[in-house]
Protein backbone atom coordinates (compact mmCIF):
# COMPACT_ATOMS: atom_id res chain seq x y z
CA UNK A 1 0.00 0.00 0.00
CA UNK A 2 1.72 3.20 -1.03
CA UNK A 3 1.13 6.17 1.59
CA UNK A 4 0.87 9.92 0.38
CA UNK A 5 4.28 12.35 2.53
CA UNK A 6 5.83 15.27 1.78
CA UNK A 7 9.31 15.80 2.16
CA UNK A 8 11.72 18.55 1.75
CA UNK A 9 14.41 18.90 -0.81
CA UNK A 10 16.89 21.29 -2.32
CA UNK A 11 15.95 22.84 -5.25
CA UNK A 12 19.26 21.80 -6.87
CA UNK A 13 18.14 17.90 -5.76
CA UNK A 14 14.90 18.24 -7.15
CA UNK A 15 15.72 19.26 -10.18
CA UNK A 16 18.40 16.19 -10.47
CA UNK A 17 15.78 13.97 -9.26
CA UNK A 18 13.71 15.12 -12.49
CA UNK A 19 16.48 14.92 -14.67
CA UNK A 20 17.58 11.15 -13.66
CA UNK A 21 13.71 9.83 -13.31
CA UNK A 22 13.32 11.01 -16.83
CA UNK A 23 10.07 11.02 -18.89
CA UNK A 24 9.18 6.90 -18.15
CA UNK A 25 8.82 7.24 -14.32
CA UNK A 26 7.65 9.93 -11.53
CA UNK A 27 9.83 11.23 -9.06
CA UNK A 28 7.72 9.20 -6.38
CA UNK A 29 8.72 5.54 -7.54
CA UNK A 30 12.59 7.20 -8.61
CA UNK A 31 12.98 8.10 -4.68
CA UNK A 32 11.49 5.05 -3.71
CA UNK A 33 13.85 2.96 -6.18
CA UNK A 34 16.51 4.57 -4.95
CA UNK A 35 15.58 4.29 -0.94
CA UNK A 36 15.37 0.61 -1.28
CA UNK A 37 18.76 0.53 -2.96
CA UNK A 38 20.13 2.50 -0.40
CA UNK A 39 18.34 0.18 2.67
CA UNK A 40 19.79 -2.84 0.96
CA UNK A 41 23.26 -1.33 0.85
CA UNK A 42 23.09 -0.43 4.45
CA UNK A 43 21.96 -4.10 5.27
CA UNK A 44 24.49 -5.63 3.41
CA UNK A 45 26.99 -3.30 5.71
CA UNK A 46 25.29 -3.96 8.64
CA UNK A 47 25.77 -7.84 7.70
CA UNK A 48 29.84 -7.82 6.67
CA UNK A 49 30.37 -5.95 9.57
CA UNK A 50 28.65 -9.06 11.72
CA UNK A 51 30.05 -11.31 9.71
CA UNK A 52 33.70 -9.20 9.80
CA UNK A 53 33.57 -9.20 13.71
CA UNK A 54 32.78 -12.93 14.19
CA UNK A 55 36.22 -13.92 12.34
CA UNK A 56 38.12 -11.35 13.88
CA UNK A 57 37.14 -12.70 17.38
CA UNK A 58 37.22 -16.35 15.79
CA UNK A 59 41.16 -15.36 14.05
CA UNK A 60 43.27 -17.77 16.47
CA UNK A 61 41.16 -20.67 16.39
CA UNK A 62 40.73 -19.77 12.15
CA UNK A 63 44.49 -19.35 12.13
CA UNK A 64 45.23 -22.70 14.01
CA UNK A 65 42.94 -24.80 11.84
CA UNK A 66 44.49 -23.14 8.78
CA UNK A 67 47.92 -24.36 9.92
CA UNK A 68 46.68 -27.86 11.03
CA UNK A 69 45.18 -28.19 7.41
CA UNK A 70 48.33 -27.41 6.00
CA UNK A 71 50.73 -29.21 8.18
CA UNK A 72 48.73 -32.35 7.57
CA UNK A 73 48.88 -31.57 3.67
CA UNK A 74 53.10 -31.21 3.54
CA UNK A 75 52.82 -34.50 6.16
CA UNK A 76 50.59 -36.67 2.95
Amino acid sequence: MKVKTSITLSEDLLRVLGEQAGDGRSRSEFIETALWAYIAHVRRAELSARDLEIINRRADYLNQEAADVLDYQAIS
